[in-house]
């Protein structure tokens, strides 16, 4: 009787009351995040060192687990919600969002299929049909949820390939004649078309990177000649990936120039807009999604820039009923059409037959903060990084490294004034600055950032351009205020004075 008592869930009782604790400790971990350490500096294997790591062969109370996410795990994380936490993009946790997961985690349903879970399907729908509006894209461009751009990517590469080389579904690449076939993009462009390439069997040595122009956009110059000499070598250009908010600068490819060399090559043409395309929701800013409606395929990650809780990516192809032809496996017959308002199975339109209900994360979100909320907050983080961008053309050791474009700027120090010693570079004005070697402002711009991070009060990222080392701050976080930001310039400030730069 007493094993009979222990099998089921827990009581019901105990869950409620560990429930109400971790609301508790999840509003009080949101209130109080900005007191954390950003990240720890531990080395590999600090974690597993802390942990019991015998398999749990009887059970453990949920007081004792807590206990070790308490002491161990939450210590151990980079907190990437922290207000001072200005690397990468912006991945923030909102309220809402907090709420939509725990739900989630509740109702625990799979949405492969519109029978599985109505309201995940339709809901889903829903909510990728008020994104495609807000991004101005045509009807003719439909969605489906990923969990992260790398595989939207390779899902428009995919159906680009099914559309140069019919039937590879059924017969593969291999042993029937085709041409080498190649993709197109910029030297800035993220390395997710590589791995696209990898996964689809074109293969990353036909990938084909060129240089940026001047402001690190694409240079359809190049892009012609790279093209043309790929035809006379009797390569097949398949596709071009071009950029909206690049990873290290966020610059935007000039879209309509590309498209018009897509179509006159018959080429597919996809947007990486993962992070820069959330912009279109601004109407000032409306500019960011010239030459859309003219693209195969659009990928753009609300877990960005739109506020939603990692992870989140939508991609829209144009005749979303390609990508369900060359996913789907179960009999045609059996399904019915795309437009909306009828029953769609999400599992035909990509590898993975499993599916979490992402949307409804989404959709709260979206409700809670509306349109004009949303692009109020993006508005507010452009608003700071141009008072950053003002702060760096105002202090003459440092220079700006790339436009300010969105919620992203990068600079660099550059030897001017004065500075502490680091490896032999001591005290540099203006003039002896000019003397010294680019290898040690490098050197000296990594350890600002290195220092900074090591602090466990701000975290940023370097990135390199042109083959110099800059800084990068990437602004998108719902909890950053202007405070902030000058809390993590004065320490950018204090590392070029030598208060932690002379350290060993």
């Amino acid at each position: 009787m007493k094993d009979r008592q222990s099998l089921g869930d827990l009581p019901a009782e105990e869950f409620r009351k560990q429930l109400h604790e971790l609301a508790d400790w999840i509003a009080d971990y949101r209130e109080h995040i900005a007191e954390r350490r950003i990240a720890p500096n531990d080395r590999p294997g600090a974690i597993l060192a802390q942990l019991d790591r015998t398999t749990p062969e009887t059970a453990v109370s949920l007081d004792e687990i807590f206990a070790d996410i308490e002491r161990v795990i939450v210590p151990g994380v980079a907190h990437w919600a922290h207000p001072q936490f200005m690397s990468y993009f912006g991945c923030t946790t909102t309220s809402p969002g907090i709420l939509a997961e725990m739900i989630t985690g509740a109702l625990n349903v799979n949405a492969m299929t519109w029978r599985t879970s109505p309201a995940a399907t339709e809901l889903e729908t829903l909510v990728l049909d008020w994104l495609r509006q807000w991004l101005g894209l045509p009807n003719e461009f439909a969605g489906v949820v990923y969990d992260t751009a790398s595989i939207s990517t390779m899902h428009a590469l995919a159906v680009a390939r099914e559309q140069a080389a019919p039937n590879t579904r059924k017969f593969g690449l291999s042993g029937r004649g085709l041409p080498a076939f190649r993709i197109y993009t910029s030297d800035q462009a993220h390395s997710s078309v590589e791995k696209g390439a990898i996964a689809i069997g074109i293969g990353e040595d036909n990938i084909q990177r060129f240089p940026t122009d001047a402001e690190f956009r694409m240079n359809v110059s190049a892009l012609r000649e790279m093209i043309e000499s790929d035809l006379r070598n009797s390569f097949k250009p398949l596709a071009v990936v071009a950029t909206v908010g690049t990873t290290s600068t966020a610059s935007v490819d000039p879209i309509p120039e590309i498209a018009r060399i897509c179509r006159e090559h018959k080429m597919w043409l996809h947007i990486d807009g993962a992070y820069g395309a959330g912009l279109a929701l601004l109407p000032e800013c409306n500019w960011v999604s010239a030459g859309w409606s003219e693209a195969d395929s659009i990928v753009i990650n609300p877990h960005k820039m739109l506020f939603v809780p990692f992870d989140f990516s939508a991609l829209y192809v144009r005749d979303i009923g390609r990508l369900r032809r060359l996913f789907a496996l179960a009999p045609e017959h059996l399904h019915l059409r795309d437009p909306i308002g009828v029953e769609i199975n999400y599992m035909d339109y990509g590898v993975q037959l499993g599916r979490r209900f992402r949307a409804l994360k989404a959709w709260m979100v979206f409700r809670a903060f509306g349109r004009e909320g949303l692009a109020a907050r993006i508005r507010d983080h452009l608003r700071l990084a141009n008072l950053l961008a003002d702060w760096i053309r105002k202090d003459r050791r440092f220079e700006l490294s790339a436009p300010v474009m969105m919620g992203v700027v990068c600079f660099r120090f550059t030897g001017a004034g004065k500075i502490g010693t680091v490896a032999g570079v001591a005290d540099a004005g203006r003039q002896s600055a000019t003397a010294a070697t680019t290898d040690k402002l490098d050197m000296i711009n990594s350890k600002i950032v290195e220092h900074i991070n090591a602090s466990g009060r701000a975290y940023l990222t370097q990135t390199n351009l042109r083959g110099r080392t800059v800084m990068r701050i990437g602004l998108g976080n719902i909890l950053t205020t202007e405070q902030h930001l000058r809390n993590v310039w004065e320490m950018i400030r204090d590392e070029v004075e030598g208060r932690a730069l002379s350290r060993p």
